[in-house]
């Protein structure tokens, strides 16, 4: 299995781990969303990265990432914002080998920290979170503006 960023051509393949993931959280991102994230992990203006678990052809897993400032930090950190896997290869690594490509971006580029939110009913994923990094505590609000 082969950690690497996304190029142009992984677009379908792509698309379909990331309609798999909002529909896991049950959310529907319109389409040209859809487009224009993928657009910025391509353009260098922008913060936002993606990188892929690739295996035999196949992309059995995602993640994106992000880097950010912080009122807490001289150097920035990076949010972890989405990783998905594809169900038929869960349990085999490729999400812990996704963060630790992410930590791995994260020390190169000097951030501080890295972490994330999921749901409190994704239990599987919390399994190897709870491994992998720390549970602070934090509880997200939200409101859309």
């Amino acid at each position: 299995m082969e950690i690497r960023f996304v190029v142009q051509s992984d677009f379908d393949q792509w698309q379909s781990l990331w309609d798999g993931y909002n529909q896991f959280y049950e959310r529907t991102v319109a389409s040209e969303i859809s487009k224009l994230t993928w657009s910025r992990f391509f353009d260098a203006n922008e913060p936002v990265f993606a990188m892929v678990a690739e295996k035999e052809g196949q992309i059995l897993g995602m993640v994106h990432y992000l880097f950010h400032r912080s009122t807490s930090l001289i150097e920035q950190t990076c949010y972890l914002q989405d990783l998905f896997t594809v169900e038929s290869a869960r349990g085999q690594g490729i999400g812990r080998a996704l963060i630790e490509a992410v930590y791995h971006q994260a020390k190169a580029a000097s951030a501080a920290r890295v972490y994330w939110i999921t749901h409190e009913t994704n239990q599987t994923a919390m399994r190897l979170y709870n491994q992998v990094a720390e549970n602070t505590g934090f509880v997200v609000y939200r409101k859309q503006i």
